[in-house]
């Protein structure tokens, strides 16, 4: 059975944690890891469960797809080639010359295997993680090794709302990982969205998107086209083994060729000693993009909810 990343999505509002379709036969079976937690959430219970081998995993409901997985004890952990391909976004932060990022925003918790991993390997750098479920959380934190800290906080709340009141130039790396159902939530893939995101963004900084292929996602073309209009650059880089491919936006356009990005990859995983070799991943999946303008750009219909709270109408597409 081939392996499926996504989020729910449920009422206008996304779930900040990328899941995987695993156990699928044991779930159709009725049988399933032992769950050590359960409690109840805005999308059903949440369960946390012991999968064997020090792996461990959250998910909503006994045989739902799974959140999140770490290995326990082991904070390097990352299981998915997706997790590793966003590191390269952290060279291309400073590919203009720039130090480093300060400041790092992931949009969505689950676990919290990425952050925790970036707090490790870069003790200089403040890190915000906003996670809409307050119940993803607390389980992160109990289960899952997620510890806030002076440099790394969570913040309740939706990734478009939070951006948009996020200072201007704010952050100098900012992850992108939100899926619905079927697809990233609209509000989050639309050109007025990705301009609030440059805005909070640093002017050497980098955007990094953790998008479904082509293959499973009929908006990709203009998730690309859209993040184009906004951005000076763009790259792309497919998982290969999986079904996620990885968008790394800039707001210069630095004209960095594909031999530039592997070697500034492969060097900075060897300075960090990641233990991999980020430079192969991107050369394995380094896709070859260029403009095109029969293709959408994805815009805004904004509503008011029945609560009050904004919501967005699916991405307007001819």
């Amino acid at each position: 059975m081939k392996l499926v990343l996504g989020r729910k999505f449920a009422a206008g509002v996304w779930l900040g944690a990328t899941v995987l379709l695993l156990g699928a036969l044991a779930g159709c079976a009725g049988v399933g890891p032992p769950a050590i937690y359960e409690t109840p959430s805005m999308f059903g219970p949440l369960v946390v469960t012991d999968d064997g081998d020090g792996l461990r995993s959250m998910r909503f409901g006994r045989n739902g797809i799974t959140q999140s997985t770490i290995k326990v004890g082991e904070p390097d952990y990352l299981r998915f080639d997706y997790l590793r391909l966003v590191l390269p976004g952290l060279a291309l932060s400073g590919v203009a010359g720039a130090a480093p990022p300060q400041r790092i925003l992931l949009v969505g918790l689950g676990g919290g295997a990425l952050p925790v991993f970036l707090h490790r390997h870069y003790p200089a750098v403040r890190i915000d993680v906003v996670e809409i479920v307050p119940e993803v959380v607390t389980a992160a934190e109990r289960f899952f090794g997620f510890k806030q800290d002076a440099r790394m906080q969570a913040h309740v709340a939706d990734g478009r709302a939070f951006i948009e009141r996020a200072p201007a130039g704010h952050y100098g790396l900012i992850i992108l990982d939100a899926f619905g159902s079927a697809e990233v939530p609209p509000h989050l893939i639309t050109q007025e969205f990705m301009q609030s995101v440059r805005r909070a963004l640093a002017p050497s900084g980098a955007v990094v998107s953790n998008v479904w292929n082509p293959r499973y996602n009929r908006k990709y073309d203009a998730m690309l086209r859209t993040q184009q209009e906004v951005f000076g650059e763009v790259h792309v880089v497919d998982t290969t083994r999986e079904v996620n491919t990885v968008l790394y936006a800039l707001p210069r356009a630095p004209a960095l060729h594909f031999d530039s990005f592997i070697a500034l990859a492969r060097q900075h995983g060897a300075q960090q000693r990641y233990g991999f070799d980020l430079g192969e991943l991107v050369e394995r999946g380094y896709l070859p993009v260029t403009r095109r303008d029969d293709v959408p750009v994805l815009r805004d219909a904004a509503v008011k909810s029945v609560s009050g709270r904004t919501r967005y109408r699916r991405s307007e597409m001819p």
